[in-house]
């Protein structure tokens, strides 16, 4: 058990996550699972909420491009993590929610803020209907509307540049299984982001590929990539790479430090998140058959789960 782990063991405090793919709703329902579950403060991108008041932390929706965003949401830059950290400190609370667009983000930000792993991950698909998510949808991506779950007036204090709209929602006690047991108002701030004026940015394959390349070549000029492939999901990326290295390389070392390097540079200089590098030692440069067969048998395909 980590230190910060048993920090918070001690103070009885319980992660939750909202998982969903990004404008399906999330920040608009994030008080409503706080309020069922009595949760005390939200992580949504970038910033550290509770009781309608932003404690710590900056927008992501300030940011003038998609990717910057993305590092925003997900803590990438040590000031704006640390402010979050510090804030959590001095906060007295029991149980905290992180919103996320994967269970693999999630479980990012809660080590980045040393925060627990969240011991109950909630869908968004579990708490709003399919044509809630589509709406949702459309109103992101073609108006290009974003939900910050705190009042205007919290907004327009912070970042009067981005304030848009607001909106009221009246919860009733027979509407949902997720509104709590009597009537109240939330208010929500509804901002149309510089990101999402210009439109989303998005990475070819190809570009991909050759920051890949440019990763491993500058870890080490010696070991050649003979194939490499890219496979996406929705909100992460896999990468496949074959590889040729020196005789004598440390394989359980050497090629575990490669993996990460690629991993942690692509994923600071893009935004995007890296689900997994598998490399396979297709060949040992200057040896013989028998050497490469041991090496293939003793299990050459590292994998970064």
């Amino acid at each position: 058990m980590k230190l910060y782990d048993l920090y918070w063991f001690l103070k009885r405090v319980t992660v939750y996550a909202l998982v969903g793919e990004s404008g399906t709703g999330k920040s608009f329902r994030a008080k409503l699972l706080a309020e069922k579950y009595g949760i005390q403060l939200l992580i949504d991108d970038g910033l550290l909420i509770k009781d309608d008041k932003i404690l710590a932390g900056h927008s992501a929706k300030r940011e003038k491009t998609y990717l910057a965003a993305v590092r925003v949401a997900i803590f990438e830059d040590k000031a704006h993590r640390d402010e979050i950290a510090k804030a959590l400190q001095k906060t007295d609370f029991k149980k905290i929610l992180i919103l996320g667009t994967s269970e693999k983000m999630v479980i990012k930000i809660a080590n980045r803020l040393q925060l627990p792993q969240p011991t109950k991950i909630i869908h968004i698909e579990d708490i709003a209907t399919q044509e809630e998510i589509e709406m949702a949808r459309r109103s992101r991506h073609i108006e290009g509307k974003h939900v910050i779950p705190v009042p205007s007036i919290e907004i327009k204090r912070n970042y009067p540049k981005i304030f848009y709209d607001k909106l009221r929602l009246t919860l009733k006690r027979q509407k949902a299984s997720i509104i709590p047991s009597k009537n109240k108002v939330f208010e929500k701030s509804v901002v149309r982001p510089e990101f999402s004026k210009k439109g989303r940015i998005e990475i070819s394959e190809a570009a991909l590929i050759q920051m890949v390349m440019h990763c491993v070549n500058e870890f080490d000029p010696e070991i050649k990539v003979k194939k490499l492939i890219i496979k996406t999901d929705p909100e992460s990326y896999r990468i496949i790479i074959t590889v040729d290295v020196p005789f004598g390389t440390q394989l359980s070392g050497k090629i575990h430090s490669m993996q990460k390097y690629i991993i942690e540079n692509i994923e600071r200089y893009t935004g995007i998140l890296i689900e997994e590098v598998s490399i396979i030692i297709d060949k040992i440069t200057q040896t013989d058959a028998k050497a490469v067969e041991s090496v293939k048998k003793g299990g050459s395909n590292e994998k970064r789960r």
